[in-house]
Order: C-alpha cells, then sequence, then structure tokens
C-alpha cells in the first residue's frame, strides 16, 4: 500500500473540470448549488481556493494556523476562466503531494490539528467531489465519480461514518447531502483526521480504515516496518479495528496505533480493544516486531497512550491482561505504573488509575 493519493487527486480535478465544461455558456452565478447557499460559480472558485490554501499548507509546513495568504480572482474572470484556475490550483497541490515527506505533518483543525499527505490529498479530493456534485446539481448536469475515489476519501478521513456499500453514497452522506436507509441526514459533519501522539523516541500514529484493511490482509498499511514487521498481533487488531468500522461502533481516537521510529520506520502496533465501557474503562493491547524488542519503546509508547487517555474525561482507568509466560509484557505495564488486579490459568489483568 504506496499510493497516497496523487493520481487519485488528478483524477478527481479532470473529472471535476470535464463536468463543469459541459456548462461554461450558463449563467453560474444565479443558480444556488445544490443545497448550498452559494451560487454556482463562487462554489467552484471555492474548490480552487482549497486546493491551493491545502498546497500552501504543506509546502509551508504550517504548524500553528493557516498560511496568511488567499487567491484572488480578476475581476473579469469568465467560467472557462474559473475551470483553469481549478486545474491550475490542482496541478500545484498534486506537485506538492509528490514531493512532501511522508513524516510531514501540518496544520488543520479537524479534530486533532494536523494532517499528513494522505490527509490533505483526501480532503483535498473531498471538497472536488463534493462540491462538483453541489454545482452539478445545481445545474443539472451528470456527474457520477468513480467509486475510487470516494473509497480513498471515507476510509482516511471518515473512520467514524460507518460505510454503506457504495463508497459515493457513503461520502456523500457523511457531508450532509444525503441521507442513508435507516440513518438520518447528517446536519453537522466534520471529517476526521488521524490522531498522532509523540513520546521521546517514538510517533503513535492512528491508523486508518484502509491502512487497517491493508494490514489485515497481509499489507503493510503504507508503513515501512523494521525487518520482521508487522508482528501478527498488528495483523489480529487491524482485524478487529476494521470490523468495528464497518459495523458503525468505531471510534478513530480509540482504534490502533503504529509505533513509528525516528528513522521512520515502524516497530510495533498499540491501542484499545474498544472504546471506553460505561465505567470509563478501556482495554489496551500491544505488540512489537521481534528485532525491535528489548530497546524499551512498548514501555515508551504505553506511558505516553496511558497518559494521553487518562487525561480524558471519559476515561477513568485502563487495563490489559497478559499471558502467564508473557514475562517480558509483564515488565513493560508494570515500569508504566499498571498493577495486578486479578489472574486465572492463562492470564494476568493488570490495571491503570486515573
Amino acid at each position: 500500500m504506496r499510493e497516497w493519493g496523487v493520481e487519485r487527486v488528478e483524477e478527481a480535478v479532470a473529472g471535476c473540470a470535464a463536468t463543469l465544461r459541459m456548462a461554461l455558456d450558463r449563467d453560474w452565478e444565479s443558480v444556488p448549488a445544490g443545497g448550498l447557499e452559494w451560487d454556482c460559480r463562487r462554489t467552484a472558485f471555492h474548490i480552487a481556493e482549497d486546493l491551493i490554501a491545502y498546497a500552501g499548507q504543506l509546502a509551508g509546513r504550517a504548524q500553528d494556523a493557516y498560511v496568511p495568504f488567499e487567491l484572488v480572482p480578476e475581476e473579469d474572470i469568465d467560467n472557462a476562466g474559473v475551470v483553469q484556475v481549478i486545474e491550475t490550483t490542482g496541478a500545484l497541490f498534486a506537485a506538492t503531494l509528490r514531493t512532501t515527506p511522508r513524516e510531514v505533518r501540518a496544520f488543520h483543525p479537524y479534530p486533532f490539528r494536523s494532517a499528513n499527505r494522505e490527509g490533505f490529498a483526501a480532503m483535498g479530493m473531498a471538497e472536488v467531489l463534493v462540491h462538483t456534485y453541489d454545482i452539478a446539481e445545481g445545474l443539472g448536469l451528470p456527474y457520477q465519480p468513480p467509486s475510487a475515489l470516494a473509497e480513498f476519501v471515507v476510509t482516511r478521513i471518515f473512520p467514524h461514518v460507518q460505510p454503506d456499500p457504495d463508497p459515493w453514497r457513503t461520502l456523500l452522506h457523511a457531508t450532509g447531502r444525503i441521507p442513508l436507509p435507516g440513518r438520518a441526514l447528517r446536519t453537522d459533519w466534520r471529517w476526521n483526521n488521524n490522531l498522532v501522539l509523540h513520546s521521546d523516541r517514538l510517533t503513535l500514529e492512528g491508523v486508518t480504515p484502509a491502512a487497517l484493511a491493508d494490514l489485515a490482509t497481509g499489507g503493510d498499511g503504507g508503513f515501512n516496518w523494521v525487518v520482521g514487521g508487522p508482528y501478527s498481533g498488528t495483523r489480529e487488531a487491524s482485524g478487529m479495528v476494521l470490523k468495528a468500522y464497518e459495523a458503525g461502533t468505531h471510534r478513530p481516537e480509540f482504534g490502533l496505533f503504529a509505533l513509528i521510529r525516528e528513522d521512520g520506520l515502524a516497530v510495533g502496533g498499540m491501542g484499545f480493544h474498544g472504546v471506553p465501557d460505561e465505567d470509563g474503562r478501556a482495554e489496551v493491547g500491544y505488540d512489537l516486531v521481534e528485532g525491535a524488542r528489548g530497546r524499551g519503546y512498548a514501555t515508551e509508547a504505553l506511558r505516553a497512550l496511558s497518559q494521553w487517555a487518562l487525561a480524558r474525561d471519559d476515561v477513568n482507568s485502563l487495563f490489559a491482561t497478559i499471558d502467564r509466560d508473557n514475562v517480558a509484557s509483564q515488565a513493560v505495564v508494570s515500569r508504566v505504573g499498571y498493577t495486578k488486579v486479578g489472574e486465572d490459568e492463562e492470564e494476568l489483568a493488570y490495571e491503570l488509575g486515573g
């Protein structure tokens, strides 16, 4: 799994331009774009604004706010000129994605104040796809993007939305455009970039549904692994979290995290077995690639994850169950401050309170 969306962005922009060119001779300013308050012309230019803004965030490595610039159209720009601006900003965005290293994250407010190149690609595509839909609806144009484009978006930045069998319908529902059977129209929505936590030597990177599916079926999830990785426990955990996503019970911050070393290599996986229960109790689990063990990575990552979780209002305690013969893992939880609270013939139970 090595794609991070460049070709998909280019395909989405090309589809948008082809659709809009079917109505260049129409009046875009007097027609609302679908259910938006904006007219079709304003919405079309907004697509270009988003594409260049996202390119600016990544190129400028913005960390705390949006880069302070804006795209301003010429006064006499016509519809064909607006389409040309969309194509040009799309090309600049794609070029930025191609040259942005995997580890770079830049500011975006929703919901954890940063996104990587894959997240920005998905956000840019979302803007292109749904606003082209809005304009096409307003102008009465046919528009049906390839399913793979919508799937790329929903499996990267809508992990909290239960997928419909049709990814395009899922995206339209996730962005408040249509209801789905048994699910009302969403009137308040945000996309959800993956959570990233940091420790001294590691980055704990939230794994998206797209990466979960790849890991569960034998892929690398888009991560560069140390030799021998990913370990079987990470693949099994990926499958468990993926099932929760498909069932609509997944909360991304209580999913799986890949443990990324300073050299960019993934050394293991760590995360939660599900959301906190009604008592605010959540179970944690982890594994490391064999060649990365014995260096304190698990202890460091578990300490960071535990501190983050217990600082939340919805988590009161964390627990872990460990095989009796796994002395190394017992030592990890003990070093972090977990205490033994139970046992049976096969496992020991440990807990850490807030």
